[in-house]
């Protein structure tokens, strides 16, 4: 069973940075696209980024393009999300999510979800 942890969030500034980490557990991690979403207080959970199990493609959502960078580092089976020029409308709390192989930008694909950490920026 795959467990996800994540670490990282917090409170900070508008303009400030935070990165995000997620610690993969349980099968391949190499096996599986990793990515985040986020869902803010009464709004639907959304898209942020995911990159597949290869290959050098990752993918943002447009609210965050050019702001925030998903890595992966194999050797520790752990998924960051750099996270940069932070703005108010990012406070939302963000999950760290799972599945094999291909990244997609559907929640619904998604079958390991973490247990989400809180990212709140101040005006």
């Amino acid at each position: 069973q795959v467990q996800l942890v994540e670490s990282g969030g917090g409170l900070v500034q508008a303009g400030g940075s935070l990165r995000l980490s997620c610690v993969f557990s349980g099968r391949t991690y190499s096996n599986y696209a990793m990515g985040w979403f986020r869902q803010a207080p009464g709004k639907e959970r959304e898209f942020v980024a995911a990159h597949a199990f290869t290959g050098p493609n990752t993918y943002y959502a447009d609210s965050v393009k050019g702001r925030f960078t998903l890595s992966r580092d194999n050797a520790k089976n752990t998924v960051y999300l750099e996270m940069n020029s932070l703005k108010p409308e990012d406070t939302a709390v963000y999950y760290c999510v799972a599945r094999l192989f291909l990244a997609t930008m559907n929640s619904e694909d998604y079958n390991y979800w973490g247990q989400g950490t809180q990212v709140t920026v101040s005006s």
